[in-house]
């Protein structure tokens, strides 16, 4: 396993009404309330590394295409992140995207496809992605503060803002889940 880059930088876990607040979604998933949130979280139900026991959380999909059976999550707390780290000893999970459960299997996403998937990502929800990036400690440039400026400047801006993005994924613990057992579906080069 390489060494964390953000050694020490990475956000610590929340503590009092924010845990509270963190928790929420879990408990909107498990009263039937998943298709709240659009496809946007989905919630994780893991075994834990130590104990054996069944734990669950709830993620953001940073990647899934309508009808296919792979999604993307980010470790927002790094590697060491409880669910990370028991999926790395653990691959086998079950996921609840909306009201439907799934089997998945784990993969461990590489830096450099980590970067190009933040990139997409940056693209599609350029707000979110700069908050989570802010909250993660990260520094990324924005295309948007261009409004004024010539069509040249703004390409520029948005060449440098994908590169930023690009950068910050390559830093980020990005996690495919796939779905078990689908038939006709491989996985990419590489395995992730």
């Amino acid at each position: 396993m390489t060494s964390d880059p953000l050694e020490g930088h990475w956000p610590t876990r929340p503590k009092g009404w924010r845990r509270v607040a963190f928790r929420l979604p879990n408990l909107l998933f498990r009263i039937g309330l998943g298709p709240l949130f659009g496809g946007r979280l989905l919630r994780l139900v893991h075994t834990g590394r130590s104990t054996g026991l069944t734990r669950e959380t709830v993620v953001e999909v940073v990647e899934h295409t309508p009808g296919s059976s792979s999604w993307v999550v980010a470790s927002g707390f790094g590697p060491q992140a409880d669910w990370y780290r028991n999926l790395r000893v653990q691959p086998q999970a079950t996921i609840q995207s909306g009201r439907r459960y799934r089997l998945v299997t784990a993969y461990f996403v590489e830096p450099e496809e980590g970067g190009r998937i933040m990139a997409r990502y940056a693209a599609k929800h350029p707000r979110t992605a700069r908050r989570l990036c802010r909250y993660m400690g990260l520094t990324v440039d924005r295309a948007d503060r261009a409004d004024r400026a010539d069509r040249a400047d703004r390409a520029d801006r948005a060449d440098r803002a994908a590169e930023s993005y690009r950068a910050a994924g390559e830093r980020i613990p990005f996690v495919r889940l796939r779905e078990d057992g689908v038939p006709g579906e491989t996985l990419p080069p590489g395995g992730v």
